[in-house]
């Protein structure tokens, strides 16, 4: 509870609903990722789906009558946050599968709080504060137990791991500077949608140039699945729910906006229990409770940056 009496800004209704929803969607895109990269070239199937984010959201944004004159200066912001958030990340995010198992990829992505909270403090300069920082520590006490248990699972030799944490890791570096970069003034000066819009579809071009260098000349599997997979991926996973987090994150900050990366991996495993067979142990749920309690503490401490 603040010192004015009022509720937390991360407990109200405009902070928990976008936030639950975009939990949920990102808890779904591991199992849809592992799909995407059977076939099909990583960085191919990266550039698909921006291009079909980044058409939806220029659509929405149409729709609204948002007006798409960012200048130049918007259009540096938005080429800055296409190569972070829609090259850099999701490129080293659907590498580090081909290594490792979509649960170790999600588990180790909740780290996310780490450099978030980190460079909001040196760029931002915005403080934990003892609750916030208290519920980090039990969240990352519960990653720990996770990360410890898909470690165990996973079938792959201790080289191959350590290929797909080092990508993972990378991805949580250039997605941590993508989120503080939202939560900064100039972000605040364009439209979200438009210049959403224009980081999508500017990440695509680079995304296509890059898998075009790199594995050659497009690849696209016309499998349903596949299909359905790019749609979801580029509609839900990214033209709904990225305007929803940058929302909440100027709200609350960078530092609370990342547990949603600490409960993905929870709903990740809760949806592989009903599709794909998983079994829960002990170590594993201890961690999913011991994230959950950390993630209550955390939504509940005051606004960082006081």
């Amino acid at each position: 509870m603040s010192l004015s009496g009022e509720r937390p800004r991360s407990t109200r209704a405009s902070v928990l609903v976008p936030f639950a929803i975009v939990t949920l969607i990102w808890g779904s895109t591991w199992l849809v990722i592992r799909d995407q990269i059977a076939v099909v070239p990583a960085s191919w199937s990266v550039t698909y789906r921006f291009i079909v984010a980044g058409l939806a959201m220029a659509g929405w944004a149409a729709f609204r009558r948002e007006s798409f004159r960012i200048g130049a200066g918007g259009l540096a912001f938005a080429t800055v946050l296409g190569v972070l958030q829609f090259v850099l990340n999701f490129n080293f995010v659907y590498r580090a599968e081909h290594f490792i198992t979509s649960g170790l990829v999600a588990v180790v992505f909740a780290l996310l709080l780490v450099p978030n909270a980190l460079l909001s403090r040196v760029f931002l300069g915005q403080r934990m504060g003892r609750q916030l920082a208290a519920g980090s520590a039990v969240a990352m006490a519960g990653v720990s137990l996770l990360f410890l248990h898909e470690a165990r699972a996973d079938p792959n030799g201790t080289a191959t791991t350590v290929a797909g944490i080092g990508w993972t890791l990378c991805a949580i570096l250039s997605a941590s500077a993508a989120n503080v970069l939202q939560a900064t003034p100039t972000a605040k000066r364009y439209p979200m949608l438009p210049t959403l819009a224009a980081a999508m579809l500017i990440g695509a071009g680079l995304d296509g140039i890059f898998a075009w260098i790199t594995t050659g000349p497009p690849v696209f599997e016309v499998r349903p699945a596949y299909i359905a997979g790019i749609l979801y991926l580029g509609i839900f996973a990214s033209a709904l729910a990225f305007p929803l987090y940058y929302g909440v994150l100027r709200t609350i900050g960078p530092a609370k906006a990342a547990y949603s990366s600490v409960i993905v991996p929870v709903i990740a495993m809760l949806l592989s229990t009903l599709f794909e067979g998983y079994r829960w142990s002990l170590l594993a749920g201890a961690g999913a409770a011991l994230a959950g309690v950390g993630l209550v503490i955390a939504l509940s401490a005051r606004r960082p940056n006081r």
